[in-house]
């Protein structure tokens, strides 16, 4: 029994791979568009092999609203969106932000113009915690609350607080122009915003993770490569931040976890019609980059080495969420802990040094037939 039909943008990346698959355990119909710039088709078969369901396919640009509008003639059952497909690294975005205004800002709108023709009024948007910018300005706003002024500094997280914004403005339109009209339907416009910190590990099959193509920009999988010998170490960048050992603070989420959370938000959005929501989605606890490397260096085996550099534009001392409204609305909560994390990640990278560009290997295949 199908309960939705979902368009999940981005859906070859990391998280939105992850996404469409807790999706499909979750009895969505799930197409995908993405035009495969940092993913690989092949995580389609692999999200089949693990739940015997294939989503939609559709190599396809953000940009490309008469590209979406095919996608929408063609599965008009669709009802929903989540929209990962997005340019997602805070050091590039400084370098060329005219690129990254034009592909997250420019696709979200080609998205919801889209949408709108099409009558799709649920929209989960894959936002971030960077939004928020350095919350140590403001007394008690660590951990981080959804009521924390926004205030991104960088142009990634500037670009991700613009879409809200668009999102917002587009859904609270949508209702009122509804309104005017004397139509009684304006609430099936909605909106989720989630706000998350640092996804992290594989699935524990061991068959599918993060596979960026060209150089990782985040610290697990960069540490990843240093266990493999793909990378002679690790950069650490700053030591000299107000935390306990100097390196900045991050919140760790395991990346099964984080797929759950845009299932229920989604959930949550089709059965209780609250416009725009914004959910941090997060542990509440706060890792620095040392005890990352420490907990991953224990799940290899062997210490890995790093060099510290100097810090990166638009970085800041602590991203820890306060995950409570989601823990209460979503009735969602992390379940998987670092270490689980850790070792998700190893087994996959170990296992799979070229990512998905290798067949998986046979026994975690068989593996999978039996459970």
């Amino acid at each position: 029994m199908v309960v939705g039909s979902v368009l999940v943008t981005g859906g070859t990346g990391y998280i939105g791979s992850f996404t469409a698959l807790a999706l499909l355990e979750a009895d969505y119909k799930v197409v995908i568009v993405d035009n495969l710039r940092n993913s690989s088709e092949e995580v389609v078969n692999r999200i089949e092999l693990i739940c015997g369901k294939r989503p939609v396919f559709y190599k396809v640009d953000i940009n490309d609203e008469e590209a979406l509008d095919k996608v929408f003639s063609e599965h008009p059952d669709i009802d929903n969106v989540i929209h990962f497909a997005a340019l997602k690294a805070v050091g590039e975005s400084g370098e060329i932000p005219l690129e990254y205004y034009r592909v997250n800002v420019g696709g979200s709108i080609s998205l919801l113009r889209s949408m709108t023709k099409h009558n799709v009024t649920n929209i989960v948007f894959s936002s971030s915690a960077t939004v928020y910018g350095d919350a140590t300005r403001f007394p008690n706003m660590i951990p981080i609350p959804e009521h924390c002024p926004i205030g991104p500094t960088n142009t990634y997280g500037r670009t991700k607080s613009t879409v809200e914004g668009m999102i917002t403005d587009h859904i609270e339109a949508q209702r009122n122009n509804a309104k005017k009209a004397g139509k009684t339907d304006g609430g099936k416009w909605n909106a989720a915003l989630l706000r998350y910190f640092n996804p992290a590990g594989a699935h524990p099959s061991g068959i599918m993770g993060e596979n960026p193509l060209g150089v990782p920009y985040n610290l697990l999988p960069l540490l990843a490569q240093v266990a493999i010998g793909k990378r002679e170490k690790l950069l650490i960048f700053g030591d000299d931040y107000k935390s306990k050992d100097g390196t900045a603070i991050r919140d760790y989420i395991h990346v099964l976890d984080l797929a759950k959370g845009h299932e229920v938000a989604l959930k949550y959005l089709r059965e209780n019609q609250p416009g725009v929501k914004a959910w941090n989605l997060g542990t509440g606890k706060g890792s620095t980059v040392f005890e990352m490397v420490k907990a991953f260096s224990n799940v290899v085996g062997r210490d890995l080495p790093y060099e510290v550099a100097p810090r990166r534009h638009g970085d800041v001392l602590d991203l820890t969420a306060n995950p409570t409204l989601a823990n209460e609305e979503l009735k969602w909560k992390t379940r998987l802990t670092l270490e689980d994390a850790c070792a998700d990640l190893w087994k996959w990278t170990e296992n799979n040094p070229e990512g998905y560009a290798q067949q998986p290997p046979k026994e975690f295949v068989d593996a999978l037939k039996r459970a």
